[in-house]
């Protein structure tokens, strides 16, 4: 169930549209907050250097191709240019600056906002030595009948190389923007893939260590293991539903020709989905054997101390009893009395522990 904002937010959010609504639209360029802004014809960029203004001019003029602008975690100021040329909804802009977003689709008027959530897997010598496994950030995009604005949180998942990889395939860019988006959906998608082999065969070896004899492995590691697995469970499973909705006609902004390739999408995101449901199981399976290892292990180690405190108490009962002061005991003034005590108590005792390592309490 999704947070209720606080009256405070409430109030310092509309203050902030108040805000934006006051102040004339900005046009001067934000080329320091761009990563990269171009224009594409039949699928071809343009060649030169173009800011958010010229190359939006530029496409309306044709009356063809589209723009691809890439932000990078811009602030309120540094995104406000873009949103007020490109006519972004104001609650679609403060969620792509704030970022904090579960993967959603969402139509404002005649422009689709959709959100991703990024995984990159991190790089360690065991897992079950490791503190952090998943690492996250968020990928927004804003998709027009001629543009596409992608804002990027997060240190991983840049798109710098899959822009160079459209800009080689002209072909892909044929459809327009609802191609970009379709592109950045499939490099999300195989980033996911890539973390959840990696993941499983983490899981494999860390399997293998709890049911080793003797194993290191603590409950404590096996649940912050679950936590990241959990991680990637809330970047992929909301997933699908965005996916599904825009490969069956959600919008006219995605062609016929795209929408099939997102069907290709939605079903790779339902098999990680499945994949990640079931280490998150396996998962719950291995506490549980680590706590039954445990547990056994403790019941181990109350037998031994059981078994050792009976061998003990025979020698301590007899030494209490022939230590009391009185004249008249049985072999006190006997001249064997001693030794013979010292006898009955090491008998008792090597029986006792005889039935103890029969039994395997020792």
């Amino acid at each position: 169930m999704p947070a209720i904002p606080s009256l405070g937010n409430l109030r310092g959010r509309a203050a902030t549209r108040a805000s934006r609504a006051a102040r004339p639209p900005v046009t001067t360029p934000v080329s320091d907050y761009v990563v990269d802004c171009g224009v594409y014809v039949g699928g071809q960029r343009l060649p030169g250097q173009w800011t958010h203004t010229e190359a939006i001019k530029e496409v309306r003029r044709r009356e063809e191709g589209f723009v691809w602008i890439g932000l990078h975690e811009p602030d309120d100021n540094q995104i406000q240019g873009v949103a007020d040329t490109f006519g972004l909804h104001e609650l679609a802009v403060e969620d792509a600056v704030h970022a904090h977003q579960r993967p959603k689709l969402e139509r404002y008027d005649d422009t689709l906002f959709m959100v991703f959530r990024t995984v990159r897997y991190v790089e360690h010598e065991s897992p079950t030595t490791a503190n952090e496994i998943v690492e996250s950030g968020e990928l927004m995009a804003f998709l027009g009948t001629d543009f596409i604005i992608t804002v990027r949180h997060g240190n991983h998942a840049g798109l710098a190389k899959l822009r160079r990889e459209l800009d080689a395939d002209p072909e892909r860019l044929a459809p327009g923007p609802a191609s970009v988006l379709h592109a950045i959906a499939d490099h999300v998608v195989d980033h996911f893939l890539d973390v959840t082999e990696r993941i499983e065969d983490d899981i494999d070896e860390m399997e293998t260590e709890v049911f080793a004899p003797r194993s290191r492995v603590s409950s404590e590691q096996i649940y912050l293991f679950k936590r990241e697995v959990l991680e990637l469970r809330r970047a992929v499973s909301p997933l699908a539903t965005p996916l599904r909705r825009l490969a069956e006609g959600y919008t006219r902004l995605v062609p016929d020709e795209v929408r099939s390739y997102f069907r290709n999408v939605h079903d790779h995101v339902t098999t990680v989905a499945e994949r990640v449901a079931a280490f998150d199981e396996l998962l719950t399976t291995l506490v549980d054997a680590t706590l039954g290892k445990i547990t056994l292990q403790l019941n181990s180690d109350m037998r031994k101390i059981t078994a050792w405190a009976a061998i003990i108490a025979v020698p301590t009962a007899l030494a209490g009893v022939y230590g009391m002061n009185f004249d008249y005991m049985p072999e006190l003034h006997s001249r064997y009395g001693y030794p013979m005590i010292i006898a009955v108590i090491l008998v008792i005792c090597l029986t006792l522990y005889r039935i103890f390592r029969k039994n395997r309490w020792l």
